[in-house]
């Protein structure tokens, strides 16, 4: 059986360092072949809007617009909907390819056998 990998991101501007760690274990477990799914809560539901990845900026980082992308590209990134409803964001908002789904959706995708959850 295919092993594969949920994250949640709690982090955003707030924590930069543990914010970038996780995107950057889901581009990176995506380029290693396992299928991903990204979920941004928190202070990281900034980045389900356009442009906003872009203004992140770690030194000694890979830059995180393009992580997002690889991510979307060949994973799956999906919205806290109730992060969302606290900042406003609607799916109109969003950066093409991101969902918005709850904590029952997130449990079924983490309790799923074969399945790894990272929080950071």
């Amino acid at each position: 059986m295919a092993r594969s990998l949920v994250i949640k991101v709690t982090a955003g501007a707030d924590a930069p360092e543990r914010c970038n760690q996780a995107f950057t274990v889901a581009a990176a477990a995506l380029a290693s072949g396992v299928p991903v799914s990204l979920w941004l809560t928190g202070e990281s539901a900034w980045f389900a809007l356009p442009g906003r990845a872009k203004d992140f900026l770690l030194p000694e980082a890979a830059p995180l617009e393009d992580l997002l992308a690889a991510v979307l590209a060949g994973g799956r990134v999906t919205l806290c909907t109730q992060c969302a409803a606290r900042r406003s964001i609607t799916v109109d908002d969003l950066i093409d390819g991101i969902r918005i789904a709850g904590a029952s959706t997130f449990v079924e995708e983490a309790l799923t056998e074969g399945v790894q959850a990272l929080v950071y």
